[in-house]
């Protein structure tokens, strides 16, 4: 695993927010990885300064003001690996409220949800974009 991360241009992670934290298999992978020397705590990472974009959808609404703010634990985890311990050029895309029109008790979030994902949909088509950029120069 460690030597596909080595061996890629540029990184692309999409990883929904499950049940208010990290999923299972992004975790595992994550602890899978961190075994490799090349990886693990105090050491240098091989990943330094190379481009990924972390993409992951939510579906409820977390953002500073809301009802349930702070009830993601998953993101900030996400980034804290991805951008502080292994040193990624990190973009990061979030869509919120993707259980709009699942469940009904979200039903009167519709307008919203719709305002948000465009945005989510805007802001992963620019990252795409400049992560692109990135990797033909």
């Amino acid at each position: 695993m460690v030597d596909e991360l080595a061996a890629a241009d540029a990184l692309l992670f999409a990883v929904p927010l499950y049940n208010f934290g990290v999923s299972q298999h992004f975790k595992t992978w994550v602890d899978l990885v961190v075994t490799d020397p090349r990886m693990s705590a105090g050491a240098e990472p091989i990943t330094v300064g190379k481009p990924a974009v972390l993409a992951t959808a939510h579906g409820g609404y977390y953002a500073d003001g809301t009802p349930r703010e702070g009830w993601d634990h998953a993101t900030p985890w996400m980034r804290r690996i991805l951008s502080d311990v292994w040193k990624l050029e990190l973009l990061v895309v979030e869509v919120d409220f993707t259980l709009v029109g699942v469940n009904p008790a979200l039903d009167q979030f519709k307008d919203m949800a719709t305002g948000l994902r465009e945005e989510a949909e805007d802001l992963a088509r620019d990252h795409g974009r400049l992560l692109s950029a990135t990797v033909a120069a």
